[in-house]
């Protein structure tokens, strides 16, 4: 991997300068070399002086977001379409202003449990969505990598196989997969097999657990997962995810159904994920060493 970073909501909800500022500095407190905000509204935050911060604390910014309802791309409605558009637009010049290297999330649809089957014309019209936005990315040297998310929070990209697929159609290099384990553990068959199959097109990985909590404490089998990242030689950024409502704002917790406390510390739980993430790459790299020794 390239740096091993921590989501923001660890430490913050979000909603302030100062919490954000709050989120630089543990994360750099313990060692962690990039940080996740979400979607950053320029008339809210002090960009210059967050990605003065960062430069000054080594701490790279990679910025998510989901789309709501009336902006969401994947819609038939060309009034949502076009606001879905301007809203991405938007949040890839925020992603430059700040500093950020990547821009990710559930950037081709809106963030909810839809109550319909995905359409032929939504689909057409995410990807060119998609497409345009990535034009404006690359031109802002910023990654574009679309989260495949579970069915509860999207309709339309839930495995790899479908992200392949909808990257494909978008005709541009630049777009790529961003990967969560807390998710492909409902959604793929097999997780390391997702990983080898996607290899050079996952773009941004994040580190979950099944109960969004402690790593090792849910059902997710790791090693092979590690495995699968060393062997296609995934070098790129890990970040660790955990969602509690000791800190998640609301708009997310119901969103993500974060009912209740994984954790309470969030000092802890920072410096456990961590190490175990830390030794389960050395592990793997080990084992991938022992098997091609002659």
């Amino acid at each position: 991997m390239k740096r091993l970073g921590i989501h923001s909501f660890v430490w913050t909800g979000g909603q302030t300068q100062e919490g954000l500022e709050m989120a630089l500095e543990k994360s750099a407190e313990h060692g962690y070399r990039c940080i996740e905000f979400a979607y950053l509204r320029p008339e809210l935050f002090d960009l210059d002086r967050l990605a003065k911060k960062s430069q000054e604390l080594d701490v790279q910014i990679g910025v998510t977001m989901g789309l709501p309802l009336d902006k969401d791309v994947s819609s038939e409605d060309p009034d949502a379409v076009a606001a879905g558009k301007a809203m991405l637009a938007d949040a890839v010049r925020a992603v430059r202003d700040v500093g950020g290297d990547k821009l990710g999330g559930i950037l081709y649809s809106a963030h909810t449990k839809y109550n319909r089957q995905p359409t032929t014309d939504g689909w057409k019209n995410s990807v060119q969505a998609i497409a345009e936005t990535a034009e404006i990315a690359q031109t802002a040297g910023v990654d574009l990598v679309l989260e495949l998310v579970n069915r509860f929070e999207t309709n339309l990209l839930n495995t790899t196989a479908q992200g392949l697929k909808f990257i494909a159609e978008t005709g541009n290099d630049h777009v790529r997969l961003h990967m969560d384990t807390f998710h492909m553990q409902m959604e793929e068959a097999n997780l390391a097999a997702a990983i080898r199959m996607a290899g050079d097109k996952i773009g941004y990985f994040h580190i979950g657990e099944s109960n969004r909590g402690y790593l090792g404490d849910g059902t997710i089998d790791w090693d092979p997962v590690f495995d699968a990242l060393v062997e296609i030689g995934y070098n790129r950024d890990v970040v660790f995810e955990s969602f509690s409502t000791a800190i998640v704002d609301e708009g997310l917790s119901l969103a993500c159904a974060i009912w209740r406390d994984t954790w309470t510390e969030n000092d802890p739980l920072a410096a456990h994920a961590k190490q175990f993430i830390e030794l389960k790459w050395a592990e793997a790299e080990r084992r991938r060493a022992t098997n091609i020794r002659a």
